[in-house]
């Protein structure tokens, strides 16, 4: 069964949609078989893959509110070589239509388990507010991974976003853990990008990872060139920083397997 990760923070411009399609394209190159999910209408993931959210037939509108089967919504063929379930300013409107559904929290849940075990890992891109798109992510996630800037606001937001998925678990998804906590835009000249990434090493401790995203130009760039930055420049310091990211999940997932199979045993 595929491993559903959640990219969420409710602080924006923090290198969330940079995050999902990065390292979606990082474990996709690594011959995983990947899903990428865009619940943000700002459709910034779905531009960032290479396809047009202006010209997009379905998307996650029609999964969600819909109903649609799956492969009717599926995009399979995207610059990153993983799958995508699209986004754009539609999706605006699936937040409002979904409050009148029967069980709508869990319609991103249901949609996903009969197509979970056709892909190593699913990634969701939220929305950053705390919205029934939101709340659908988390339904359906084993786990979030949280990117953060290392300033001293961000450190308040995390304290608000822990809060926000310690009720989430209570009320709709008690399996729902933090994945991880990714330092992004980081430069180690700056003593408070330092300082607080001390903190959160000593408050979170092996949920930080140790790959750190740098700031880097061709992170920011290759979105308007509509593909991964792996895909438009390979040697940059950004698209390494996202393999190195892939292959600590990667670890990190097989270890659990591990720990679940001797539990079982």
């Amino acid at each position: 069964m595929g491993r559903i990760i959640a990219i969420a923070n409710q602080k924006g411009g923090v290198g969330k949609t940079t995050t999902a399609v990065n390292l979606a394209a990082s474990m996709a190159a690594t011959r995983r078989k990947v899903l990428l999910i865009d619940l943000d209408p700002q459709g910034n993931a779905t531009m960032g893959s290479g396809i047009d959210k202006y010209d997009i037939e379905n998307t996650a509108y029609e999964l969600l509110v819909d109903q649609k089967p799956f492969q009717d919504v599926v995009v399979t063929e995207t610059n990153g070589k993983y799958h995508l379930i699209a986004a754009n300013g539609d999706v605006t409107a699936a937040d409002v239509k979904l409050m009148e559904e029967f069980a709508r929290e869990q319609r991103l849940a249901s949609a996903l388990k009969p197509v979970s075990d056709n892909y190593d890992f699913i990634f969701i891109d939220c929305p950053p507010s705390l919205s029934m798109l939101t709340v659908n992510a988390m339904a359906a996630a084993d786990s979030i991974l949280v990117p953060m800037q290392c300033e001293y606001y961000a450190l308040e937001g995390l304290t608000a976003l822990m809060d926000t998925i310690e009720r989430l678990a209570e009320a709709v998804n008690p399996r729902l853990q933090i994945e991880g906590i990714l330092r992004t835009m980081y430069d180690p000249r700056n003593r408070l990008a330092n300082d607080v990434s001390e903190q959160l090493k000593a408050h979170f401790g092996n949920k930080v990872y140790r790959t750190v995203i740098p700031r880097n130009v061709r992170l920011a760039e290759a979105p308007s060139f509509g593909a991964p930055a792996m895909y438009y420049d390979k040697s940059s310091t950004g698209a390494k920083a996202y393999l190195s990211l892939a292959g600590e999940l990667i670890r990190r997932a097989e270890q659990l397997k591990k720990a679940e199979a001797a539990a079982e045993a």
